[in-house]
């Protein structure tokens, strides 16, 4: 370690479920971790922050089923693809310093060795699993444990599981895990405890199931065939993979573990604040320092979802609004441990508030009057007034321990609001000292010097401060001040800059946005692809869920479409249902669609029908479609895929 290292600082992120559709949600809690990862860079410490993905599991292998790959192609394409994980955290400016897949063949070799030590000191043990499971979640559950019969996490529907299982004995250290709990700052913030022992430590901590017969997308069990580890067993344990625990692949244990602080979202904390200390007990491990549960981002009342519509998508904000004016929202706006409602409205408002209005302005004014009143450089004759300059240099001067004090408890919004309150009150300072008088008087240049010199330090402390948030708004900050210090130790006292600082024009830092037209932009981008349509009502008929599940819906792609002679309904259908075998399917759709427009086309057909005769030509299927009434007249549209799943994936 270098002499001017302050020591090592391990952060992490949960590590995410590969979703095909990312949403603002998702980078909410990996820009507060990045945000704290270059916070304690700047400070000097040694920095290791990890995120990755969590690729194993049921959902994991139902999605690529249905979509005619295999899980490994699934996740690779997700992860490493266009849009996926590894474009938007590139997106979002985020440093991370390892990213961990848990396919990754390292960490399979070593939840395997770890999985056997918990089965071998009589931790794990070989039973029956009978209960509810929720797919989503990849969570068990008691009966007891349900809300409403459904999943306390997400809400959704739950199955009945029953299947030869191992199963961890988490109620073994329901005591330890309590006290835990109880009698440290562990877990943050503190109502985030009071959930986890009155939903779970309470009610009685049972053993957990830790493997899975019922599907084999998971790392094996290897003493036990058949059986596949569960995933959060194999996601927990990828804070100490990464590092090197039980594998070769790094050497970083040692210096990082334990971990400083999980940041997690709160719908994981019971994974991480109750199972994960339990394992590390039964292994004898040093349990990290602490676990921060965040709020969620909500929209429209309820948790953000891939479903709202592409305004909350990442990329087209980004566009739209720049990576630091998103980032600085995100943290700004939202106290971190608490939900937060978001909007496009309280976006807009906060760049034209505090980035145009106040930081933007701040520094565009004080540029533009140092070069318009004295050139290049500021003279190094100055005249200060210490009535006048007093009130805004003791605030600068003590204000990185302000800053830090709240940084220090992960209180983002706190640390931002007390830089906003120095630049409010620098943008106040021009006004009571009105540089554009001072400059009509030779007399008086040396203190227009001196109050253009105090702003400058002023933007260069707080430029300094929002690094961790705003990096590539603070690195202009610095070369507008002729690429003025902002290393942590400069940005403490008052008087850090030359006296004859250089200053670089440039254009705003944040235009203020017309709130009315960027709304309804962004309304036009998230408006659906076809018209609203009028539904006719109709009469429902029950179909039990087995007689549903014997549909065979296949996706098949278009080779050849004809008109049938004599028939003005028909069209005749030569189809690539993947089985090597051309389908020939006929279709009462002639009215609505040419035959040329529909080549090529990938469509859904149920392929387990009788066959049946038309117009004398065989039909081995239905195309499914879907009609509509809109003003007054008869609609169908055929349903359509995209191009990029393949022909026979199975749709469920």
């Amino acid at each position: 370690m270098c002499e001017k290292c302050k020591g090592n600082f391990y952060i992490t992120t949960p590590i995410y479920y590969p979703s095909a559709k990312l949403h603002i949600g998702h980078a909410y809690c990996t820009v507060a971790t990045d945000t704290m990862a270059r916070y304690k860079r700047l400070q000097g410490y040694n920095v290791m922050f990890l995120t990755g993905t969590d690729e194993h599991g049921q959902k994991i292998e139902d999605k690529a089923k249905a979509a005619g790959v295999t899980p490994k192609q699934f996740v690779d394409n997700i992860v490493e693809g266009p849009g996926g994980v590894k474009d938007l955290w590139k997106l979002m400016n985020i440093s991370y310093d390892r990213f961990i897949r848990t396919t990754d063949d390292y960490h399979v070799a070593a939840i395997q060795k770890i999985f056997k030590k918990m089965y071998d000191n009589g931790d794990i043990y070989k039973g029956v699993y009978k209960g509810k499971y929720c797919k989503p979640c990849e969570s068990f559950w008691t009966e007891s444990q349900l809300k409403d019969g459904k999943c306390p996490d997400c809400g959704g529907e739950v199955q009945d599981a029953e299947e030869e299982a191992y199963f961890f004995r988490l109620s073994k250290y329901a005591d330890r895990v309590r006290d835990l709990l109880e009698n440290t700052d562990f877990l943050e913030p503190r109502s985030r405890v009071n959930e986890m022992i009155n939903n779970f430590i309470k009610p009685g901590l049972e053993d957990l199931c830790v493997s899975r017969t019922s599907f084999t997308w998971g790392i094996p069990v290897d003493f036990d065939p058949g059986h596949v580890v569960y995933v959060w067993i194999d996601a927990l344990f990828n804070y100490m993979t990464a590092l090197g625990f039980e594998n070769d692949r790094y050497d970083d244990l040692e210096a990082f573990w334990p971990a400083d602080v999980h940041f997690v979202g709160k719908e994981i904390v019971r994974f991480h604040s109750i199972i994960w200390p339990a394992m590390l007990m039964s292994l004898n491990l040093p349990l990290p320092k602490k676990v921060y549960g965040h709020g969620w981002l909500l929209l429209d009342g309820g948790k953000m979802s891939k479903s709202k519509g592409n305004v909350v998508d990442p990329y087209v904000l980004a566009e739209h609004f720049g990576v630091d004016a998103l980032r600085f929202f995100l943290l700004r706006t939202f106290p971190f441990g608490s939900d937060g409602n978001f909007s496009n409205e309280a976006l807009i408002n906060t760049i034209n508030v505090d980035l145009a209005n106040d930081l933007g302005n701040l520094v565009s004014r004080t540029v533009a009057m140092a070069q318009k009143y004295f050139g290049e450089r500021l003279p190094a004759a100055q005249t200060a007034d210490e009535e006048k300059d007093a009130e805004l240099i003791a605030m600068v001067s003590s204000l990185r321990d302000k800053y830090e004090e709240q940084m220090e408890k992960f209180a983002f919004q706190n640390a931002l609001a007390e830089v906003f309150k120095v630049i409010s009150r620098a943008n106040k300072y021009i006004d009571e000292n009105a540089p554009w008088v001072l400059a009509k008087s030779e007399e008086s240049k040396p203190r227009l010097a001196r109050v253009l010199y105090n702003l400058l330090e002023t933007i260069r402390v707080c430029g300094g401060l929002l690094t961790p948030f705003m990096p590539d708004t603070a690195a202009e900050i610095a070369k507008r001040l002729g690429g003025a210090r902002m290393d942590w130790d400069s940005l403490t006292g008052f008087g850090v800059l030359p006296a004859d600082v250089a200053t670089v024009a440039g254009p705003a830092l944040f235009p203020r946005i017309d709130m009315d037209k960027e709304l309804a932009a962004l309304e036009e981008l998230n408006k659906p692809a076809v018209p609203a349509l009028e539904i006719q009502p109709y009469a429902e008929e029950k179909v039990d869920f087995d007689t549903f599940c014997k549909s065979d819906l296949r996706a098949v792609k278009v080779k050849d479409c004809q008109s049938v002679k004599k028939s003005e309904k028909l069209l005749m259908f030569t189809l690539d249902d993947g089985t090597g075998t051309d389908r020939q399917i006929l279709s009462g759709i002639a009215k609505y669609y040419k035959p040329e427009e529909l080549v090529g086309k990938t469509l859904v057909a149920i392929t387990n029908l009788p066959p049946r005769k038309m117009m004398g030509k065989q039909s081995n299927g239905m195309l499914l479609s879907a009609v509509h009434t809109e003003k007054g007249e008869e609609k169908l549209n055929l349903v359509i895929l995209s191009d990029d799943i393949p022909a026979g994936a199975k749709l469920c």
